[in-house]
């Protein structure tokens, strides 16, 4: 690949994107154990799943000496990380719509990580309905405000990046036009989505905008990374190549199997129960939520198996291990039932499942965005909108203090 000649400055704690196959922010999907295995498997950095500016604000900022890893804390956790493996490597996504409240909600993680990303691209109604992600293409004046104050103050007082995730828009030139004004603003990175709001991952990525997008990214010396329908590490370099980009994110592919940052030199994608058993194995030992577990390994497991069956009933990590047949892990299981509270009377662990529910879709999208996302479908057309962004605030301010 060849690099562009001119090139901002890298802060000296930030990362450069270029040359770079990296695993993309996705809610659920890309919490800690999905972004050590990442890195395990040859990832070059990670991003974190989109975490709402409200949410992190007022978190409890704790050290877990078991794990290792860094919590921030409300009813339940809202962000972890593992400073040890990833921190140097570890791209905080940011979904906000307010420039004083990004600050204030990056001061709080810029310390642990290696730069900063706004999401502009994210598609689903908890983010576009209180102005966030794909939101923010029609703002464009309030997206180049938020990454201006972010860049002026988290850049200078803790010498990491900034950077910005969007969709293409519905033609080139709105495109380009949008881009330049980003790469304006002080940014040292930009991921182009290969798809308009509308699309869905089902449908192929569209291209034929890249290029451009690339081109006015090395117009001012910033990296372009590609995201859409990278299917592992190899064909994300040579899509880059291809169409002018610095490097590839992975998203769907690595959902499925983290091992798809293995270069085929290495021998590519490792069988999945390889995977899954590593998966568990990381997962328990940084403590992760069951529940995120259980998601992440109903993906990795294929459909067709027998064991996804079995597996989607299990209710602790003891059922996992069991069920999938890793004997060796049973120990290890026991005791991360035991420290998460697996292991305690099914009322009990009733009895706090709707605080930790809010706490976590107020974090990543979730339940509370598939909710709104339900009811929207239900309603009519023309009622859709008109009370979108009051239902947003009441539920942000529901969970988390203004």
């Amino acid at each position: 690949m060849t690099l562009p000649s001119k090139q901002v400055p890298i802060p000296p704690r930030g990362v450069d994107y270029r040359g770079k196959v990296v695993l993309a922010p996705m809610v659920r999907s890309g919490e800690l154990p999905s972004r050590l295995l990442a890195l395990e498997y040859g990832a070059d950095l990670v991003w974190g799943p989109e975490t709402v500016d409200r949410a992190m604000i007022g978190t409890t900022k704790r050290f877990n000496q078991h794990s290792k890893t860094i919590e921030w804390c409300r009813e339940s956790t809202i962000f972890k990380i593992l400073p040890e493996k990833e921190a140097s490597r570890l791209i905080f996504q940011m979904g906000t719509a307010d420039p004083e409240r990004a600050v204030q909600a990056a001061r709080m993680v810029a310390e642990h990580v290696a730069g900063i990303d706004v999401n502009a691209g994210c598609p689903k109604p908890f983010s576009t309905s209180g102005g966030m992600g794909a939101a923010l293409l029609k703002t464009p004046d309030k997206l180049c405000a938020i990454l201006e104050a972010l860049v002026q103050n988290i850049t200078p007082e803790h010498e990491i990046g900034i950077s910005v995730k969007i969709r293409i828009l519905e033609t080139a030139a709105e495109t380009e036009a949008l881009v330049r004004r980003l790469c304006a603003t002080g940014i040292t990175g930009l991921t182009v989505h290969c798809r308009t709001t509308p699309m869905r991952p089902r449908e192929r990525a569209i291209r034929d905008q890249l290029r451009m997008v690339a081109d006015v990214c090395h117009e001012f010396g910033i990296a372009c990374l590609m995201n859409g329908d990278v299917e592992d590490r190899d064909q994300g370099l040579e899509l880059a190549a291809e169409f002018g980009a610095d490097g590839a994110m992975i998203a769907t592919a690595a959902e499925k199997n983290p091992s798809c940052f293995r270069s085929r030199a290495q021998g590519g994608l490792l069988p999945w129960l390889d995977v899954v058993d590593n998966y568990l194995k990381t997962s328990m030992t940084v403590e992760n939520r069951f529940g995120n577990s259980k998601y992440l390994l109903a993906q990795m497991i294929p459909g067709k198996e027998k064991l996804h069956q079995h597996a989607a009933q299990g209710k602790t990590y003891s059922d996992m291990c069991r069920v999938l047949g890793l004997n060796h892990l049973a120990e290890q299981a026991q005791d991360a039932d035991a420290r998460l509270g697996l292991d305690k009377p099914l009322e009990k662990k009733k009895a706090s499942k709707k605080t930790k529910a809010n706490a976590s879709a107020l974090a990543a999208g979730g339940q509370m965005g598939r909710a709104r996302e339900q009811t929207q479908q239900r309603r009519p057309l023309s009622e859709r909108n008109a009370s979108a962004q009051p239902q947003a605030e009441r539920e942000l301010a529901s969970v988390a203090p203004v």
